[in-house]
């Protein structure tokens, strides 16, 4: 049941970031994919200034945080 519920906060938080960031997503597989490699990052980030997410809600933010700032290094680094 755990890797559905990653499997969802992947895609929306994917789904968020792409809107975020280029005004649209990726289809589904990028935005799972965007979301996972966001929520890494959002809770490495998070982390550094001691806060961590306790609930879905939370799961959701850390992990579009952590996937704009990644949409925002590879734009970066695509130029």
């Amino acid at each position: 049941m755990n890797i559905i519920i990653w499997l969802i906060i992947g895609a929306v938080a994917g789904w968020l970031a792409g809107n975020i960031m280029k005004g649209r997503g990726f289809g589904l597989i990028g935005n799972i994919i965007v979301g996972i490699i966001g929520a890494i990052i959002g809770g490495f980030l998070f982390g550094l200034f001691g806060f961590s997410a306790s609930s879905l809600i939370g799961s959701i933010i850390t992990a579009v945080v952590g996937a704009v700032v990644l949409l925002y290094i590879i734009g970066l680094v695509k130029r």
